[in-house]
């Protein structure tokens, strides 16, 4: 037997089919409710995970470059300790005193040299020992987040697998009854559904209001949903209207308020008797 298109059905069939789509939706929203702030937890775990990763990479990086840095003075200083060297034994052999004056400069830059590479190797020095301390603290860190991270998988996967095969065909569902919704309403359902901050696109009549927004609706307004002759959206906040009847739903009735009765009092003939004695006096 061949499907029918969605743009034969009746609105009655349309409206139909919409609320068992919200009401399939709805099951999956629940089910998805109970993993509760879970994978955003675990999302955020892993998200701080990866930066500590970078974080740990970024100090290693560090401590290798001060390393390299101290190698290099090291065979800077090791130079100019040659160089001094050489100066000292050429001053035995100077002419004059504007020779021996130009190697006593270089060898007072060369021990210059010297101790300012020392000093940048001490300072290199403290700077690892700084990153290594931070190395250690990162890396005890990712190891807490990882457990964190393991036992928040753990807790997930548990949930997961109590409500997966339920969602699996709750989805099964949504896929089939979208087949046999017309395009246009069930793009328009999904855009309301979308902008509700509950979820729901489609809504039916509780207490002559809007089960969405529960402003009251016209009479009039109310006698159109029943006849389900076209698709009605509330004015207040855009969603679907159905009768609560499609949708299999008691309504409920509204309570009038009797008005309350004036309390009279009344008055006795020896009462009435007193008034008129007293007025003749």
């Amino acid at each position: 037997m061949a499907k029918k298109d969605p743009k034969e059905l009746s609105v009655e069939d349309k409206l139909s089919a919409l609320y068992k789509l919200q009401t399939a939706l709805s099951a999956i929203d629940e089910k998805r409710a109970l993993r509760g702030e879970l994978p955003l937890e675990v999302q955020d775990l892993e998200d701080e995970i990866e930066g500590l990763t970078t974080r740990f990479s970024k100090i290693e990086s560090d401590i290798e470059d001060f390393r390299s840095a101290i190698a290099q003075k090291r065979n800077e200083i090791e130079t100019a300790q040659a160089s001094v060297e050489r100066y000292k034994s050429q001053l035995d052999e100077v002419r004059n005193n504007r020779e021996y004056d130009t190697l006593s400069k270089e060898i007072e830059f060369q021990t210059l040299e010297i101790q300012l590479c020392n000093k940048k190797i001490k300072e290199a020095t403290v700077k690892v020992a700084e990153r290594q301390e931070d190395l250690a603290k990162t890396k005890e860190n990712i190891t807490e987040r990882q457990k964190d991270l393991d036992h928040k998988r753990e807790e997930l996967a548990e949930i997961m697998q109590e409500t997966r095969e339920e969602e699996d065909r709750l989805k099964a569902e949504v896929k089939d009854l979208e087949t046999k919704i017309e395009p246009r309403l069930l793009d328009s359902f999904k855009r309301i559904r979308k902008g509700a901050r509950n979820g729901l696109g489609l809504v039916y009549v509780q207490r002559d209001a809007c089960g969405g927004c529960f402003n009251k609706i016209p009479p009039q307004r109310q006698l159109d949903i029943k006849m389900h002759k076209k698709i009605i959206v509330c004015e207040y906040c855009g969603r679907i209207l159905i009768d609560p009847e499609l949708a299999g739903v008691k309504p409920e009735k509204v309570e009038e308020k009797k008005p309350k009765r004036k309390r009279t009092t009344r008055r006795t003939k020896m009462a009435d008797e007193k008034e008129e004695a007293s007025n003749e006096e």
